[in-house]
């Protein structure tokens, strides 16, 4: 498509491009021969064109360069790098700057050339963004050339700067001399605060200090005169405090619309106060101006706003008259096009002046899609705009029209609101809204309203992009990091949109790191372009047109794991999808009637049972073909070698896998690709996509010709691909792989920090899905017998010869089950002797750990996609949501209210062995799971499931069923005030749980609507996180930790060092080895953070926004024990998601290491001492202890390794874990990831305990092989001097009974309850093939314990072994449902004896070799 672009003034056509050329098909015109033809003359840009689209961007680039002219500001469009090179850690060495930026003050300062007798007037300003430096630049030259009694000298820092020491000792230096202080925009915390101590000290001393939106610390430092901000909080009948009663008045009514308020009220103060004689009122007048000129932004406006304080409040030119002009005021909102008469306030205006005018000259069909864009005026007026006016022409030029709205405050919702539907109507008129600004649509930097911009996105219910422009660090800087965008930035303008369910974070422009203009990045602008028209296209196409491929996973890579998804039935919920879009009007061709005939159609044979020596090809790639496509094939040879490689392939062409049903597509997303070769395992870094997942991604985008492509599940690799960490380049092969296609992602709900790098790294818009709900595990076999025969002891014990024989049979029975690895000291013999008392003792003992075993959590078989919970599910996950106590919403447990029913504390209970004390934990649990069933039991449909709340559990005018239930258990005295909240707030939580969204918002999402956000995490702890089929996200990185995980913390590290002073003679540890993972710390409000402050002895401070940035140091004798000293490795997503944290961590632990303290009550520092004086370093740099993956690399790939087999022996395994995790963290150098494998090793040298978490029901040791891709137990044995293996302890906090277990114990405990356990094995193999997939992975993952820690008793292959392969019915369900899956399942048993983990007889190793080879010739199709 061609366009034309024609302007009706010279004025505007230099405004627009400013270039003195026209481009046209490709050749340069002189602009006089180009408008010869119109009064613009047109400019033929074909789309399609590189070279066009390079022409377009250097004559946008052009154009900003002509408005410099009128800043006085040199252009250097290469500046950034300043001579510096980047020496690979993702920061640039020797770099003057803060973090990454290698931005100079020193480029903004400003001396008139001569005095000539002239007051010098000295101003120092402190910004967060760089639009307003050319402009206050500009207003300085013009002051210094034009006025005749007064001169300014000019320093300017960029509120990232002062991060350097050198450029805050010149900030200290330049703030004691100047006569102005002007602040904005200064909302990070630790910088804020190096602001206020630098500017306090000599507030007094300055003429004037101006300080704009920012935090309330630096807003107090504000003084004109009289004025100060605190007296507008003040009480009495002065001017000021009539003006604070006004703003208070107006915040109230207002709520998040203060700011637009405000707006108002600067408009009309300023004419009211001049009128009111007093000085305070004059000075109130003052700062109501100044804050008019620095929102108008121009360089007139800025001059006048430096004249006006200057004369009235710097002593030395007060005497002087000066010509000060009001503010020349801007539309508080509006609409704004770069080609424009004007700024308009009436969307009708607009449009008429659009569609009659401009889309008429710039041949824009009448039918045109519309995108909303969202704009900051604060760039308008700065006339810092080339990077808005790239993408307007992007869009145009692509046939697309606009309708550009600006805010001058931080509430954009309002303009949305009023700009985006046509007039006195609910009529949207765009197709897709793209958020220029990065910030949240509400509050921007500062305090956000989420609520409010959900509501206002929901009703117009379009999709949302939040791109961004580079605000901390230059084009070049951000171009050569490893880490991507700044980590202020990312928790700015990446975590905080995603609250309003924005998407798809693309940096769109660059910053000139001399000037501080915006430059329009030409391949982003091109990319966000046609991602913004994907998503217009899928709300305008017909059903019946449109191309959908969903792409499901297979990892490990093996036949038996097509389908791969966490706890998802992936098949059974395609052919739900499937059939969904058949009556919604898509073509979908003959959908299979089961899901057994869909699996066949992609597996190519039935559930892979039968010979297929590959799965269903669904098109064959030739290489040439490949070539010509897929554009960056060529970097992936340095990996890989030349096309078609070893994987995905015949040889000749490149295989897509996979099925088509009409226009709908299931294709098999290929490997990684370097699972089974040890030596890439041990890169630091990964490499690249090989050629096959190339061409899957090349095939759906170019042959196929995809609008929108369902990752089916968590997770798959596409967003694991090597790359930035956040904020893509063109270079990243995420970004690469995903191109312009729409991606939707089913991601499991449970999991919100891998859906957040889903959405990052692979621009996904993410939809969740329910886990299964958990229900009680259950006793079997000889737990159940142990069970029965305790009850018999209950109602016998008093009986003695008969108490002391059923003892014996007890313990005999504990022994049996090896419940004796778990509970110390029972007696052999004896039981004749025992006391009634030391009997009960023994007895409770046992009751504690099977109540522990029958009570713990477990989900049960896999869920579908739009399949309402069934009665048992319902009431599983309410009884376990009513125990959780809920003091934000003064909410007490179920438990906690019966126990203390008889006057008796739960807390208490939980942690009694005492058999009473058990048996009546035992009645009181049993009571509450009977009180939810009779309430939910009203709302069961003739099918067994809840698809709504049929009778309110608080409708019975006599007596609720709650509390009958409950008196019928024993317990008639509950408190019913205490108990109707709780019930009134399951009844909502039931509501929630059974609206299923997770395929409307999928049907939705494909029309190109909306996804509305809501928390990931655990249903249990935080019920918000349904209904499910939202846009997940985690939490504001810097709320957490909150108080409440900081309280629960505490109990846990007390817990831990109780339990390891127990095991060591009453010593406590000198140093704890902590692994951290993103989704455990988001789910848990970042309890496992704060445990690490815990033990150092440390404690968040949260700022006066609520935020927490800062820790500080509790006494030793607050604290009442020595600081401990800790490693902490975190996975490389919780690196990516919670960068702040990192620094909370580091800075912690540095304040312990220089804290004049003694070394035997101060770990930290005793070891960073001895480290110190060993290496020669300071004992700041000696105090490393926060560790991860280099960036933009992932986990140990122990995990990896083991699941495939691809590792040789143990060393190995050890050298890839410490060449991988090596990379330390330094809050000195923030965001950098360097290499420091020799202080890691030396900081675990010490380790005497490890420590990892569970947070939740769903996922335990053993579900995912993160937990032991992160045990370092054999690792850390190797490297210490006494070669003594650390004792390790898992902290459970997955109930309201948290409990610090060995990890021995937990891998017991997860056998038991999972593994071993038939109710569990049950629910997996009725769900066929991908349950007995997920059989095997846990198998292998419980071997992974044996090899990484050697936590598995010998007993537990054992009873593996008698379960799945002695057993000749589950042998033969096992082989028939998903033979691949059952043979690594064989595989894994063998590995485990061939490598000396398992203990066990030859007869049993022959069997499983005599399976091995059946199932061998099963998948090969031999007869029998």
């Amino acid at each position: 498509m061609e366009i034309s672009f024609v302007a009706p003034s010279t004025t505007l056509q230099k405004r627009f491009l400013g270039t003195g050329v026209a481009v046209k098909a490709g050749s340069v015109q002189p602009l006089h021969q180009w408008g010869k033809t119109s009064a613009w003359g047109p400019l033929v840009l074909p789309s399609s064109s590189r070279r066009s689209q390079q022409m377009r961007t250097r004559s946008v680039m052009t154009a900003a360069n002509e408005r410099r002219k009128g800043t006085g500001a040199a252009v250097n469009w290469n500046a950034g790098g300043n001579g510096v090179n980047d020496d690979g850690t993702g920061i640039l060495a020797g770099a003057p700057g803060g973090l990454f930026t290698a931005s100079k003050p020193e480029d903004r300062h400003i001396v008139p050339p001569v005095l000539e007798g002239r007051k010098l007037v000295k101003i120092v300003y402190v910004v967060l963004e760089s639009q307003y430096q050319s402009t206050l630049t500009a207003a300085v030259r013009k002051i210094n050339a034009k006025q005749e009694h007064m001169a300014v000298e000019l320093s300017g820092y960029l509120l990232e700067e002062l991060r350097n020491e050198a450029n805050y000792n010149a900030f200290k230096r330049d703030i004691a001399d100047a006569n102005i202080f002007i602040g904005s925009l200064i909302f990070v915390q630790e910088l804020a605060d190096k602001v206020v101590a630098a500017v306090a000290p000599v507030r007094d001393r300055l003429d004037a200090c101006v300080v704009f939106p920012s935090l309330p610390p630096v807003m107090k430092l504000n003084k004109l005169g009289a004025f100060s901000m605190g007296q507008l909080n003040q009480t009495g009948q002065s001017t000021t405090s009539f003006i604070g009663q006004i703003m208070k008045k107006r915040r109230e009514q207002q709520g998040a619309d203060f700011e637009s308020q405000m707006l108002r009220l600067l408009r009309t103060l300023p004419k009211v106060l001049k009128y009111l004689p007093s000085d305070k009122a004059q000075d109130a007048r003052s700062f109501m101006l100044s804050f008019q000129y620095w929102l108008g932004g121009t360089v007139e406006n800025l001059e006048n706003m430096i004249l006006m304080v200057a004369s009235k409040y710097v002593q030395d030119v007060q005497s002087f008259q000066f010509e000060v002009k009001d503010p020349v005021l801007f539309p508080d909102a509006g609409i704004w096009h770069p080609v424009a008469p004007k700024m308009f306030e009436d969307v009708t205006e607009y449009i008429r002046w659009y569609d009659k005018e401009h889309a008429p000259r710039a041949r824009l069909a009448n039918d045109a899609p519309t995108i909303g864009i969202v704009l900051q005026r604060s760039h308008l007026v700065t006339k810092d705009d080339c990077h808005y006016v790239s993408f307007i022409q992007e869009l145009e030029a692509r046939g697309a029209k606009v309708i550009p709205i600006f805010s001058g405050a931080l509430d954009f919702s309002e303009p949305v609101n009023r700009f985006f539907y046509a007039l006195n109507t609910a009529v949207p008129l765009v197709d897709v809204v793209v958020s220029l600004t990065g910030f949240a649509l509400v509050g921007g930097p500062a305090k956000q309203d989420h609520p409010r911009a959900v509501a206002a996105l929901k009703a117009l219910n379009r999709p949302y992009i939040c791109s961004l422009p580079l605000v901390f660090q230059t084009f070049d800087e951000w171009k050569r990091s490893e880490l991507g965008l700044h980590p202020i930035q990312t928790a700015l303008q990446v975590s905080l949109p995603e609250l309003d369910g924005a998407i798809e974070p693309l940096i769109y422009a660059g910053r000139d790191g001399l000037t501080g203009r915006s430059i329009p990045l030409h391949d982003r602008i091109h990319l966000l372009a046609s991602r913004a028209l994907k998503w217009a296209q899928l709300g305008r196409m017909k059903n019946r047109e449109k191309k959908v491929a969903v792409v499901v996973f297979s990892f490990p890579p093996d036949k038996g794991n097509v389908g791969t998804a966490a706890y998802l039935d992936v098949f059974g919920s395609i052919h739900k999808v499937l059939q969904a879009m058949k009556l919604d009007g898509y073509t979908v061709g003959d959908i299979p009637e089961t899901v057994d005939a869909l699996m066949e159609r992609v597996l190519h044979d039935r559930e892979a049972k039968i010979s297929s020596p590959e799965l269903n090809v669904l098109y064959r790639m030739p290489v040439s073909e490949y070539e010509r496509l897929c554009e960056y094939q060529r970097s992936l040879q340095e990996h890989w070698g030349p096309p078609p490689g070893t994987l995905n392939t015949d040889g000749t062409n490149l295989l897509v896998y996979g099925a088509q049903f009409g226009n709908v597509a299931v294709v098999v997303q290929p490997s990684f690709g370097y699972e089974g070769d040890p030596m890439r395992l041990l890169f630091s870094k990964s490499a690249s996509p090989h050629h096959g997942f190339a061409a899957c991604y090349t095939w759906l985008q170019k042959i196929f010709d995809a609008n929108a492509v369902i990752h089916f599940g968590t997770h798959g690799s596409l967003e694991f691909m090597p790359g930035k960490q956040v904020g893509m380049s063109g270079d990243c092969y995420p970004d690469l792989l995903i191109g312009g296609l729409p991606n939707l992602y089913y991601y499991a709900a449970n999991n919100p920090s891998e859906a957040t790098i889903a959405k990052r790294r692979s621009y996904a818009g993410i939809i969740s899905y329910l886990t299964p709900p958990a229900e009680n595990a259950g006793l079997y076999k000889e737990l159940k017998e142990c069970q029965s025969l305790i009850r018999e002891y209950q109602e016998l014990r008093a009986n003695e010869s008969r108490a002391a024989a059923l003892c014996a049979a007890i313990v005999a029975t504990a022994r049996q089950c090896n419940l004796d690895r778990d509970i110390p000291n029972l007696p052999v013999d004896g039981f004749d002797q025992l006391t009634r008392q030391e009997r009960d003792q023994v007895i409770g003992s046992i009751y504690a750990r099977l109540m522990e075993i029958e009570a713990r959590l477990l989900p049960i078989g896999l869920h579908t996609i739009g399949k309402p919970p069934t009665a048992a599910e319902a009431v599983a996950t309410l009884v376990n949501i009513a125990g959780v106590d809920r003091p934000e919403k003064g909410l007490k447990a179920l438990p906690r209210i019966v126990a203390e029913s008889v006057d008796r504390d739960i807390e208490q209970l939980y942690r009694s062995t005492a058999l009473d004390d058990v048996e009546l934990l035992d009645r009181i649990q049993r009571a509450c799971r009977n009180a939810v069933e009779r309430v939910v039991s009203k709302s069961v449909n003739k099918d067994g499931r809840i698809d709504r709340v049929m009778v309110s559990f608080l409708s019975e005018a006599i007596k609720p069923t709650y509390l009958v239930a409950l008196e019928e258990s024993g317990f008639p005295q509950c408190s019913a005030r205490d108990l109707k909240p709780l019930f009134e707030y399951l009844e909502v939580c039931l509501e929630q749980i059974i609206k299923d969204n997770e395929l409307g918002s999928l049907m939705q999402a494909l029309q190109g609507r909306y996804i509305e956000p809501g928390p990931g995490g655990d249903p249990i702890r935080n019920p918000a996180v349904v209904p499910t089929g939202k846009n997940i996200h985690a939490l504001d990185p810097q709320s957490i930790p909150t108080s409440s995980a900081f309280a629960e913390a505490k109990v846990v590290v007390e817990r831990l060092l109780e339990r390891e002073a127990a095991a060591n003679q009453g010593q406590m540890p000198e140093t704890v080895s902590l692994v951290l993972y993103g989704t455990e710390a988001i789910k848990s409000f970042g309890q496992s953070i704060a445990q690490v402050l815990w033990l150092i002895g440390a404690r968040p401070v949260p700022d006066a926004s609520g935020r927490v940035n800062r820790v500080e140091l509790v006494s030793l004798s607050e604290l009442g024990r020595p600081r401990i000293d800790v490693v902490v490795t975190v996975s490389g997503i919780f690196r990516d998601l919670l960068i702040n944290q990192m620094a909370l961590m580091d800075q912690a632990i540095k304040m312990a290491a220089e804290a004049d303290e003694p070394p035997e009550m101060n770990y930290v520092r005793k070891h960073a001492l001895e480290q110190a004086a060993e290496e020669n370093i300071s004992v700041r740099e000696a105090a490393t202890r926060v560790f991860s993956n280099a960036s933009g690399s992932y986990s140990a790939n122990v995990g990896i390794a083991i699941e495939n087999g691809g590792w040789t022996d143990e060393q190995q395994l050890q050298e890839q874990y410490l060449s991988r995790k090596s990379f330390a963290y330094d809050s000195d150098r923030p965001g950098a990831m360097i290499p420091a494998r020799q202080r890691f090793e030396r900081a675990l040298k010490t380790v005497e305990v490890t420590m990892q978490n569970l947070d939740s029901s769903e996922i335990s040791l053993t579900d995912v092989s993160n937990y032991a891709d992160g045990a370092n137990e054999k690792w850390v044995a190797a490297l210490r001097g006494d070669k003594r293996k650390p004792r390790s302890y898992i902290a459970d906090s997955t109930t309201a009974n948290v409990a610090v277990r060995s990890l021995d114990e937990t891998i017991r405990l997860d056998s038991r309850t999972k593994l071993l356990n038939p109710k569990w094995i049950d629910g997996l193999v009725n769900s066929g093939y991908e349950g007995v997939r997920e059989l095997s992975k846990r198998l292998r993952n419980t071997m992974a314990f044996s090899v990484t820690s050697d936590a598995v008793d010998n007993w537990v292959y054992e009873n593996a072994n008698q379960t799945f392969f002695v057993d000749e019915a589950m042998r033969k369900k096992l082989m028939d449902s998903n033979p691949n899956s059952f043979r690594s399942m064989v595989t894994t048993m063998l590995e485990a004896h061939g490598r000396g983990y398992w203990e066990t007889s030859e007869e049993n190793i022959e069997r499983l070799r005599d399976l091995y080879r059946e199932i061998e010739d099963r998948i090969e199709g031999v007869d029998f």
